[in-house]
Formats: structure tokens, C-alpha cells, sequence
């Protein structure tokens, strides 16, 4: 969400901001290919026939070296899942490790489990130990299958029930018929390369092969589906280097509350233009290879300047690029877009609105109160209290704003909300009309101030002193009784304050 006037404070250029360091790992996830390669399984038991199987299904030719061998694993010998399984029952040797792809061991006694990973580390090869963390290079983890995707889950071996629950939720997102779909990709990527299109072009097949698997994933994709997919990238003709601009809704803050469609377009964008009150996390979401850059305004601090945001997109699209503007809230409620919008297509520069969860919206889930409620309100009213000079806009009609039947929303009001209040009371509102002022809403540090409208400005004057900070949106209206209901003797004893 812009703050109008802003830019009558200090300006800024846009600049871009470097990709948040990756967080420490307790496991490099990596994916090993194991086809027609040898790996050593020492051990006999159940846990050595589980890694076997695993092992043979990723097309290993699985040595099990053990002096006692379970059923399990002469079952999985004689019909392997893909690659061969040989069986010698005797004592494994420190040869046996020698050129292994990876070496597994599921023993009993301390010491030989100690003696079996010294001896893999010494000859150079990746070791594990079942249920030996302090002696493994590597884990395994829980697997969701429909390969060729795999999707690997790991805790570092601290909660391997709970890796599994993660792995049954992934299951569940999942659709069996991602396999054929991810085939297909594998199949088809050899006739995409050969064809020489350019990156974007590229970029965009894949693009729309992954809109159509995610749309129809319960059947299995066939040739007139890749027919169509290069017939809708030839249509573009010259378009797949025509850059593009993205309006996009990041929501109040929660990254949880972003759209599925507004993700889908972090993670196609070449380049990110966000605001301040975007987070880190929803950030997050965008391609790890695009650049990010700051464009944001601040009420009443350093800020970019309209026009040169309007300018650095249409620059960024010309030259190809695939520009998110993402912004705080919903994009078309008090966020400039209609300004942006006008710009692009006065160049030409094709643009689209991902929309998003409005600070309304984001506020009244985090009250548990509908803004709408039939016994209350008739109306529900958007409205700034920040005007292009940084002040009360001088065209607010006080008489609508003071209507009981309303329910009525306050952008940007920290700075004007004296004089909001005494126009409203001057107005005829009701002083113990409801009136509640959210600060940073869905975001960990949101602060809630519940209140009436005749003690709003102090009650918001007192939390700002105790450290609320953030974007501040209010609410009023008999629509939020029930949860005004809840502090009233706060706000009549702030009031008095």
C-alpha cells in the first residue's frame, strides 16, 4: 500500500537489495544418481532390506554383504525393483567399500558400526549408518515418490515421525498423475532444445506446461499437448522477448496469505519491484534468480518517486524483462495502481493485477468480526486520511463518514487522526461509536487498540508510545461491537487520560 504525499518527504531512488543470505542447513539436500552404479548394503536385518529396496528402485546394483540374511532381502534378490541385488552371506571387508558409489550399514554392536564408517571414510565414500547419526555423511529421510519428481524430507534425523507427517501432507498435494507429467517433461525437453528457441521462449513453454499439469493433473499429458504448447509459443511470434508488468497484492503481511496466483507470478518475474511493507518472507517466493530491487514509499520519511517507478518499470519491460510490481495489501485499493496501469499502457508495455488480500480483509480475520454484519452495518467505506500534501484530505464528506449504519475503514491515519476525529465529532458521530486501530495486521508484531471514536486519538497516542509501530489501519462502526465490547473500560478509562 503507497502512502499518498509521501513523496513530498525525502526522495530516494530505486535501488536493488540483495537476495537474504540462505539460512545454515542441517542437511544439503542433494539427489544422487545411482543408475548402474555399485553401492554396499552391510547388514542382514529389515532396516538393510528397506535401503536396498530404496537403493534398487533408484537403479543401483545393490551389493548386501551380511552373514546372516533376512527373508525380505532374498525376496527383494530374486525380483529386484530395477537394479540387481546381490546377496553374499559373510562378514564385509574393508575391499568390499573400495569404489562404491555409497556405503550403508545397519549393525547392532557400537564398535563394528564405528569400524565400518571409519573404514568408508577412509577409502573416500559417502557413508551411512542406520540409526547412527553421529556416523553417518548422509541421511535419507521420507520420499514422496512419482518419479521423475521426487520430493525428499529431511530433520536430520531429530523427528522421523514427524518427517514422516510432513510426507503424508506432501502426499496428500500431490497428484499420482504428476509421474506421467514429469515423464513427459523429461521425454519432451530434447524437442524443446533442439527447436533453438530463445530463453524466454523456453521459459514460457514451460511455463504453460506446468499451468496445464497443475490444471489437469489427473490425466496423463499426450503429442497434441506438446503440438499445442509449441503452436501457442509460435503465435507469439516476436512476444517472448516483450517484457511485461505484474501488478501483485502481497496482502497485509502474513506470507501465508499470499493467492496461488500471486506466487506463480514471484516465481516467473525477472525482476521485482517491491514496497516497504513487504516482508522478507513473502519475498521469499520470488525466483532466487531475479533481482530485487526497493522502490518503496514511507509516510512522512525517504521515498522513491512516483515517476521514477512509473519510468524504471516501463524501462525493465522494454528490455525484455518480466516486472512483478509487488505491492503491500491489495494493489487497487489506495495503492497507486490506477497511476502505474496508465503509465504501462501509455508505452505500450502489456500489464495485468494479481489482486490480494486487502488490510481490511487481513484485519477483520485477526478480529474474528465481519465488517458486514446485517444487524450493524448497510454500508462498508474505504477511505485516506492522507492527502497528497501530507494532510486531511479537504473533500472527505464527514457527513457519509459519520453515518451509523457504516462500517467505515481509515487508511494512513496516524498522522491526521486528531483532526479525523474532531471533523467526526463535529459531524454528529456518535463519541461511543466502536472504533478499533490495528498496527503491522497479520504480522508477528501486530498490536490491536480497541477504543471509541471520541478516545481513539489517545488511546493510538498511548500505543505508540508503548512501541506499536508499523502500518496503522482504523475501523469503526457498530459492526465491531462485539469485539469493542471486549476493552471498552480501557478505552473509556484512555479517554479520560
Amino acid at each position: 500500500m503507497a502512502a499518498p504525499g509521501a513523496e513530498s518527504s525525502s526522495p530516494r531512488a530505486p535501488r536493488e537489495t540483495r537476495q537474504a543470505r540462505m539460512e545454515a542447513l542441517a542437511r544439503l539436500p542433494v539427489f544422487f544418481g545411482l543408475e548402474g552404479r555399485r553401492v554396499l548394503v552391510a547388514g542382514g536385518g529389515e532396516p538393510a532390506a528397506w535401503k536396498a529396496e530404496l537403493l534398487s528402485a533408484a537403479g543401483a546394483r545393490v551389493e548386501v554383504i551380511a552373514p546372516a540374511v533376512c527373508e525380505d532381502i532374498w525376496r527383494l534378490a530374486g525380483a529386484p525393483t530395477h537394479g540387481p541385488i546381490a546377496v553374499h552371506v559373510r562378514d564385509w571387508h574393508g575391499d568390499d567399500i573400495e569404489g562404491a558409489a555409497l556405503a550403508i550399514g545397519d549393525f547392532e554392536d557400537t564398535a563394528e558400526a564405528e569400524r565400518f564408517s571409519a573404514a568408508a571414510r577412509a577409502a573416500g565414500v559417502p557413508v551411512n549408518v542406520i540409526d547412527r547419526p553421529a556416523l553417518c555423511d548422509f541421511t535419507f529421510g521420507a520420499i514422496v515418490n512419482r518419479s521423475p519428481l521426487v520430493v525428499g524430507i529431511s530433520t536430520d534425523g531429530a523427528a522421523p515421525v514427524f518427517g514422516q507427517a510432513v510426507r503424508a501432507k506432501i502426499e496428500a498435494l500431490l497428484p499420482s498423475g504428476f509421474r506421467a507429467w514429469a515423464q513427459a517433461a523429461k521425454t519432451w525437453r530434447a524437442a524443446v532444445t533442439e527447436r533453438g528457441l530463445s530463453f524466454h521462449a523456453r521459459r514460457a513453454f514451460w511455463e504453460r506446461f506446468a499451468a496445464k499439469a497443475l490444471s489437469e493433473p489427473h490425466r496423463a499429458p499426450e503429442e497434441a499437448d506438446r503440438a499445442a504448447l509449441f503452436a501457442a509459443i509460435e503465435t507469439q511470434g516476436a512476444a517472448p522477448h516483450g517484457g511485461s508488468v505484474v501488478l501483485v497484492g502481497a496482502g497485509p503481511g502474513d506470507p501465508e496469505l499470499l493467492t496461488l496466483k500471486a506466487v506463480r507470478a514471484l516465481q516467473s518475474a525477472d525482476v521485482v519491484l517491491y514496497d516497504d511493507l513487504v516482508s522478507g518472507a513473502i519475498l521469499d517466493f520470488a525466483r532466487r534468480e531475479a533481482k530485487k530491487m526497493l522502490v518503496g514509499k514511507t509516510g512522512y520519511g525517504p521515498s522513491c518517486k512516483q515517476d521514477d517507478i512509473n519510468a524504471l518499470m516501463v524501462e525493465l519491460a522494454r528490455e525484455g524483462r518480466r516486472v512483478v510490481r509487488l505491492k503491500g495489501g491489495e494493489p487497487m485499493i489506495f495503492g497507486r495502481a490506477g497511476e502505474e496501469i496508465a503509465h504501462c499502457r501509455a508505452a505500450g508495455v502489456p500489464v495485468e493485477v494479481v489482486p490480494g488480500i486487502s488490510s481490511p480483509q487481513g484485519a477483520a480475520s485477526r478480529l474474528v468480526t465481519s465488517l458486514t454484519h446485517r444487524d450493524h452495518a448497510r454500508r462498508l467505506q474505504f477511505v485516506t486520511a492522507h492527502a497528497r500534501d501530507g494532510r486531511l484530505p479537504a473533500d472527505l464528506d464527514f457527513k457519509a463518514l459519520s453515518d451509523k449504519a457504516a462500517t467505515t475503514v481509515v487508511y494512513m491515519p496516524r498522522r491526521t487522526l486528531p483532526d479525523l476525529v474532531r471533523n467526526l465529532l463535529a459531524a454528529g458521530i456518535e463519541p461511543a461509536t466502536p472504533a478499533v486501530a490495528i498496527f503491522s495486521v497479520t504480522r508477528p508484531e501486530e498490536k490491536v487498540v480497541i477504543a471509541t471514536v471520541a478516545s481513539l486519538t489517545v488511546a493510538v497516542t498511548r500505543a505508540v508510545d508503548a512501541g506499536a509501530e508499523g502500518p496503522c489501519l482504523v475501523l469503526y462502526g457498530h459492526a465491531l461491537s462485539e469485539v469493542a465490547a471486549q476493552d471498552l473500560p480501557q478505552a473509556a478509562e484512555a479517554a479520560r487520560g
